[in-house]
């Protein structure tokens, strides 16, 4: 098993129990976690790869994937009934370990099909942000990415400096762990000191109308 797959299904992992996680807050029934854990693991590499022409797509290609994303649920089912419930920072943190994962390996899978550097990063925060969003739509949710708190800022991060890293031909684990450390610090900071981008407001010029 090569460190690329290892840490590809650990992301797997991570993405589906924080699928799972939500499901759960939703009361779904076991089918319904199982398939929120595996859109969540799963959509964003999927979407990636069908918009790279990668074909089959790495879930079909191996059925392990979907095996690790469908224990991962399970193991978070029994975790979280046999044990205490997971809060939503625990969410949170899950959350982040699996976009930092995701985000490093989509910028690493772009790169390997001679995309430019802007698509490399845009397939990068895909592959972070894709299953999460398809989660939380289904799930009646906003989306995280659409939270005031930085979310797909530290993915863009992180898959430039999985880039930058690359072309100094630095070793593939050091690019990956700092990577991966980038996009995890700067969304764990994020949560804790709630930071934000600035925020756009359109100010209405035209006073209201109080009639005559």
């Amino acid at each position: 098993m090569t460190w690329f797959y290892a840490f590809d299904l650990f992301g797997v992992a991570v993405f589906a129990i924080s699928g799972a996680l939500v499901a759960g807050r939703k009361s779904m029934d076991l089918f319904g976690v199982l398939v929120i854990a595996i859109i969540t693991s799963l959509g964003g590499g999927t979407l990636r790869d069908a918009i790279l022409d990668n074909h089959p797509v790495s879930w079909i290609r191996n059925d392990v994937y979907i095996l690790v994303a469908v224990l991962a649920a399970i193991g978070t089912i029994l975790w979280v009934r046999f044990t205490r419930p997971i809060h939503e920072t625990g969410l949170l943190i899950a959350d982040a370990f699996g976009l930092a994962v995701f985000t490093v390996i989509g910028t690493q899978v772009a790169l390997q099909h001679d995309v430019p550097v802007s698509a490399a990063v845009i397939m990068g925060v895909m592959t972070g942000v894709a299953g999460g969003v398809m989660r939380d739509v289904i799930c009646n949710e906003i989306p995280l990415i659409f939270h005031k708190e930085i979310y797909a800022t530290a993915c863009i991060a992180g898959s430039v400096v999985y880039i930058a890293l690359h072309q100094l031909n630095t070793t593939a684990n050091l690019d990956v762990t700092i990577a991966v450390l980038t996009v995890l610090v700067i969304r764990l900071a994020a949560i804790r000191w709630h930071l934000s981008l600035p925020r756009f407001h359109l100010l209405d010029r035209d006073p209201p109308d109080r009639g005559q």
